[in-house]
């Protein structure tokens, strides 16, 4: 919701899911906190520091799409971090408009731990 408000492209949790499991190259990336990310993270998601994440913690392809997620949907952290990627140069940025929580409520698979 935030994030389509602040112009940003916004994917689901359902669709997210389907590209996962059909192998498409993504980068899923999680600006939780580091309590949150070890409580609950979409399966493959790297763990960033929305603040301090520069061009080397992305993905060098330029082209590769980039899916930020955060705690829910009026959490800023994600849009704030796509906001960041797309000054970078990325042009394939999107943030998951559910955040965890949404993703957590489909019932869609999630791993724990450090």
């Amino acid at each position: 919701m935030l994030a389509r408000l602040m112009g940003l492209e916004t994917i689901d949790p359902t669709t997210l899911h389907r590209r996962i499991e059909r192998g498409e190259p993504l980068a899923i990336l999680d600006v939780n906190s580091s309590a949150s990310w070890r409580s609950a993270r979409i399966p493959g998601a790297r763990h960033l520091d929305p603040a301090s994440f520069g061009e080397h913690d992305l993905p060098g392809e330029r082209e590769r799409a980039l899916v930020f997620y955060c705690a829910n949907p009026f959490c800023r952290k994600a849009p704030l971090a796509a906001r960041r990627a797309l000054r970078l140069g990325y042009q394939n940025v999107q943030v998951l408009s559910a955040g965890i929580s949404g993703w957590l409520a489909a019932g869609l698979p999630a791993e724990s731990g450090a």
